[in-house]
């Protein structure tokens, strides 16, 4: 029995939610998703929240890349089958943080998604930095983290986003807890 608090206990109606999804995904040679199952995965959490009247904010890293110049790691094509997936408009950001990115953030209405670039382009979200962890947390009022296969991590987007918003499990974060108790 899962313990901690989730998407279910907490209103999220107008607010802007960070979702920490497990977007790490095998691409084909041409630049799509070769398999979409942890994308399928995080639907429940994703449509639940929508429900809720949130705005959504998801980040996620793909991938082991070198650099922000490493497209090969962009995560573009997860967000044309997140698109095809929901049946619904996935904005991107070009970067997980920064002024554009805020900006995109900020103008977010309700029912709104906006997919953030690579996390892991930024060597501050693999060293947990605080810094990137709050330009991260101020684009939402509020974190969930869903990404099982990465809550294990000491990173900026899993751990030191903490500090800064209130958080909460995911569907699916609740889901592989269960499975494996």
């Amino acid at each position: 029995m899962f313990t901690k608090k989730t998407i279910r206990d907490i209103d999220v109606a107008g607010k802007k939610v960070l979702l920490r999804a497990d977007y790490n995904v095998p691409l084909t040679e041409f630049g799509s998703v070769a398999d979409d199952y942890r994308i399928k995965q995080s639907l429940p959490t994703v449509k639940k929240l929508l429900e809720k009247g949130c705005a959504l904010i998801i980040c996620s890293h793909l991938g082991r890349p070198k650099g922000p110049d490493d497209i090969k790691n962009s995560l573009k094509a997860v967000r044309k089958r997140l698109s095809e997936l929901l049946d619904h408009e996935v904005l991107f950001a070009e970067d997980c943080v920064g002024e554009a990115t805020a900006k995109q953030a900020a103008k977010l209405k309700p029912g709104q998604i906006l997919l953030l670039e690579n996390l892991r382009y930024h060597p501050e979200e693999e060293a947990n930095d605080e810094a990137f962890a709050k330009q991260l947390a101020s684009l939402a009022d509020v974190f969930v983290q869903d990404g099982f296969g990465v809550v294990h991590r000491a990173h900026a987007s899993t751990d030191a986003v903490t500090r800064f918003l209130p958080a909460v499990s995911g569907l699916l974060l609740e889901l592989e807890v269960d499975t494996i108790t």
